[in-house]
């Protein structure tokens, strides 16, 4: 009688470090960057005191660049482990226009079940976005630190002002992705659990 073969991790250890190093470098960036805006409004508004980070401009800038730097390299170091790993093909392969509406009309209903280790449909377009999201995140925060030096860059995203929105407005649809992420997170507490302990992945279904 054959043994049933053993479950893998839910969230392999260098997924784990690299998200919490994500986590770490992503929230640096956002509340410094608060503050960085703060010192030069482009909307009718201001961030919060209390919620910048650096207390200054220039120690705000300190902050952002350094964080920047911490999530490029992480960002490469996930990139590089997805797929020589496989965890892309295996967890992140696109899904279909129709796999993502019966699991959004799932969730929407609350009724899309959880998997351990798995991805839904919805969340793997999530993964995708975000992913994009951040890089265009860089991109113009490289554009609008050094306009000269990187020109081409600015000009790329129509000039200085224009890349300074884009930057903004990526700033605004990360702190979206956190708000939905932390929403489910609540909703299934084990997702949090899975990526700090070394749980298991649920057993495979049939399609």
């Amino acid at each position: 009688m054959s043994q049933p073969r053993p479950r893998r991790p839910a969230h392999p250890v260098p997924i784990r470090i690299m998200h919490w190093i994500g986590v770490y470098a992503i929230g640096c960036m956002m509340f410094s960057g608060w503050e960085i805006y703060n010192a030069s409004p482009s909307l009718p508004f201001l961030f919060p005191r209390w919620a910048g980070l650096g207390g200054w401009l220039g120690g705000a800038l300190a902050w952002h660049l350094s964080a920047m730097w911490l999530l490029f390299v992480d960002g490469l170091a996930y990139i590089a482990y997805g797929i020589a790993s496989g965890h892309f093909r295996r967890e992140l392969h696109p899904p279909t226009p129709a796999a993502v509406a019966h699991d959004l009309g799932a969730a929407l209903r609350l009724r899309l079940p959880h998997r351990a280790g798995h991805y839904n449909a919805v969340q793997r377009l999530l993964y995708a976005g975000v992913i994009l999201i951040i890089t265009l995140a860089v991109a113009t925060g490289l554009a609008i630190w050094k306009p000269v030096q990187f020109g081409w860059l600015t000009g790329l995203f129509g000039g200085y002002p224009i890349a300074r929105g884009i930057h903004l407005a990526m700033m605004g649809l990360i702190a979206g992705f956190i708000i939905i992420h932390v929403t489910l997170v609540a909703f299934y507490p084990r997702t949090l659990v899975s990526m700090v302990a070394n749980t298991k992945a649920d057993p495979e279904t049939a399609p």
